[in-house]
């Protein structure tokens, strides 16, 4: 869950009118039948019934045939809105454009993803100087339906090789492949079974990896993960003999990670049992046999080696520092007393990264970027010149380079990628986004509105110039608000027509999330959950307050932990939204840690077996338990997969049932499960165009708008 880009949620349409068809609240919808089992759970003295426990058998033939049953009902429900198909094609008309990510260098080749606009997975190429590019790595030849994706790839320090990781229909399991990147001959055997991990070479002999026991196959339940193990696999032995260097019985942690600093001098592991803070620990490869010393122990907050000087540390925390810090100490003596500060914690959100020998301080002020350069002393040499307002991301690079690459976005500048001198500081245009998109047309407000209890929180809103607020505009509020993920100004090309026609985009950056440093996130955690709704809430009372829309013509959406933040939501003020979007949602609160790696989401959630007051919290806010009968809910199209190994399928199938057993009135309740995908990661733009243009006809069609070519 943690770090996870927020699942996006993109806006399409074209010409809309009001009240153009007949209304969708005189459809009738004939639902699956799902039989209901009387399981009972007993939590502090309290019964709480589980009907439909067997639908978390997601591996199970009658659960496959209730997926079928439901996917049946909800196509043919959207076949019914004449103007889907147009949106899907006018969607594919407009995701077809190159798109590049930021270069980047090894070996003596600069390496780059590209996709030619409509390719299902994006091409890996090289190019050495002025060379002409060549493919690296094509995924889209990794499987015939374009469903197994490149998840992640680490090169030796000298480029000659590299291993990189293949996600199969969207799964968190990965295998890792080894090749020459002369040749790109295939190196050893496939790495198997490998989950929630990095790749760091130790030389060309071999790299540490992280992973856990295999589940056997069968139900989400079956699939609990438990304890991270830190590996090393050397070159041309079989991964069975590969070493346990940390985790297993003596350290048991949740979560694991492993990098070599750039010298190769220490490893670095970080060690949790949750999704916040980690214990921080290191070995000196260049001494024999060197033990792993702890230089941090302290979980509840991040610590991480950013760089050395030798055996001086680097280190980026926020222990004492909630809006983080850089120190330095020796790693003769790591311990936190002997930390001094390097770049002071300030009032805004510090990131950190490093290149060309210097530190580049990339900070949060009010949810937007800023970013400073440092020397190595700590001086401050200069704050770079943005391009505007927005999100800026990729200062990092090796301490060799004299020029990195960074990207910078808004809701109203198209990603576009720059080239920055690192010893004059000038910014020059690489890469131009080739969509066709005028700024200078559209705005984005940033409003301070009042939540609950009296909090400011900061919320943008993106519209075109000249928009009428006449209470009439059709509009999505977007929102995540958890595990101190910061939501960050970024372009959607679908959101263009949506915006060019007067519909209104909003973020808010909810408590819970990381755009204020830990106090912000720790607000929106355990007992302080319901904070995070009622800043949502209150975001969409601003928004109809300030006529920017009413609530005929307000989706919400959010996926992942925004699909629970709108499972709350819509349970608890089903009256103030038309359409719910959520997706991928964490929707059963009581029974959430018992899948796969739900059980590190606890220092966010807290859980139902904490005391009889957490239990008490989860279940009234539980969007699976919050369902009453004969309630009008909005319509509702909960979006999931029947491959999600992070956020398990059970949660959705779960909560749509319930949803549509006590439904009143005609407003759809939907589950839409796409099949051999995940969580979101890795899904291929096809997939992605049909799911976007089935959630936005769902959307106008509900809120008695058409569409028109």
């Amino acid at each position: 869950m943690k770090k996870i880009a927020a699942f996006s949620l993109l806006i399409l349409s074209s010409t809309w009118a009001l009240a153009q068809h007949s209304s969708p609240m005189t459809d009738k919808i004939t639902y699956p039948k799902t039989k209901k089992g009387d399981v009972t759970d007993t939590y502090f003295g309290t019964k709480v019934a589980d009907p439909y426990r067997w639908l978390e058998d997601d591996r199970s033939a009658e659960t496959k045939a209730w997926v079928e049953a439901q996917n049946k009902v909800t196509q043919n429900y959207l076949n019914k809105i004449t103007y889907r198909k147009d949106i899907q094609n006018k969607l594919t008309e407009l995701w077809n454009y190159e798109k590049f990510s930021a270069p980047f260098k090894e070996g003596g080749f600069t390496y780059f993803y590209k996709n030619n606009g409509l390719q299902n997975q994006s091409v890996l190429y090289r190019q050495k100087d002025e060379s002409e590019p060549e493919v690296f790595l094509d995924p889209n030849k990794f499987s015939k339906d374009a469903t197994t994706s490149l998840a992640g790839i680490e090169f030796t320090k000298d480029g000659s090789m590299a291993a990189y990781q293949l996600s199969e229909g969207g799964s968190d399991w990965r295998k890792v492949v080894v090749l020459q990147t002369a040749d790109l001959k295939q190196v050893g055997d496939t790495l198997i079974d490998v989950k929630f991990s990095g790749l760091a070479w130790k030389g060309n002999e071999g790299f540490y990896y992280s992973s856990y026991d295999k589940p056997k196959e069968g139900s989400a339940l079956s699939g609990l993960t438990q304890y991270h193990k830190l590996y090393y696999h050397k070159l041309g032995t079989k991964q069975s003999e590969d070493k346990l260097i940390f985790g297993g019985a003596e350290t048991p942690r949740r979560y694991i990670g492993a990098y070599l600093t750039e010298d190769q001098r220490y490893l670095v592991i970080t060690a949790a049992n949750s999704t916040t803070g980690n214990e921080l620990y290191f070995q000196d490869l260049s001494i024999l046999n060197a033990p792993i010393v702890t230089a941090v122990s302290n979980m509840d907050q991040e610590h991480s080696i950013i760089d050395n000087v030798g055996s001086k540390l680097y280190i980026y925390t926020n222990l004492n520092a909630p809006n983080y810090r850089v120190v330095t100490v020796d790693a003769a003596n790591p311990k936190p007393e002997n930390w001094k500060d390097l770049i002071p914690e300030t009032e805004n959100v510090l990131n950190v990264g490093t290149a060309g020998g210097k530190l580049f301080a990339s900070y949060l002020k009010d949810a937007t970027s800023m970013v400073q350069q440092f020397d190595r002393d700590g001086k401050l040499e200069r704050t770079i010149e943005l391009p505007g307002v927005g999100s800026a991301s990729g200062f990092g690079g090796k301490n060799a380079d004299k020029e990195i690459y960074y990207s910078f976005t808004s809701y109203i500048y198209p990603s576009t990628i720059f080239k920055y001198d690192i010893e004059s500081g000038k910014s020059t245009l690489y890469k131009k986004s080739g969509v066709k998109f005028n700024p200078e047309n559209f705005e984005s407000k940033q409003v301070f509105y009042t939540s609950k209890d009296g909090t400011k929180v900061p919320m943008i809103i993106t519209y075109k110039k000249g928009t009428v607020l006449n209470g009439k505009n059709p509009t999505l509020l977007y929102g995540y608000g958890g595990f101190s993920v910061s939501l960050t100004p970024s372009f959607s090309t679908s959101n263009i027509i949506l915006l060019e026609q007067g519909g209104i985009y909003a973020v808010p950056n909810l408590r819970g999330g990381g755009e204020y440093g830990e106090k912000w996130h720790l607000a929106g955690t355990k007992m302080n959950k319901q904070n995070v709704f009622d800043d949502f809430i209150a975001a969409a009372e601003y928004l109809i307050a300030n006529k920017y829309t009413s609530k005929e013509y307000l989706a919400v959406s959010g996926g992942s932990n925004g699909g629970l933040l709108v499972g709350a939501v819509m349970t608890q003020r089903p009256e103030l939204f038309k359409v719910a979007f959520p997706a991928v949602g964490v929707m059963d609160m009581l029974r959430y840690n018992k899948f796969t790696a739900g059980a590190g989401w606890a220092y966010d959630y807290g859980t139902a077996e904490d005391s009889k007051e957490m239990f008490e919290y989860l279940k009234k806010y539980s969007p699976l338990h919050a369902l009453k009968p004969g309630t009008k809910y909005p319509a509702t199209l909960v979006t999931t997969a029947d491959h999600d190994d992070r956020v398990v399928p059970a949660h959705s199938f779960k909560f749509a049932a319930t949803l549509q057993e006590n439904l009143a009135g005609n407003a759809p309740g939907l589950i839409r499960i796409e099949t051999n995908a995940g969580h979101g990661a890795g899904k291929p733009t096809s997939k992605i165009i049909e799911e976007a243009a089935d959630k936005w006809a769902f959307m106008l069609y509900n809120m008695g708008l058409t569409w028109k070519k």
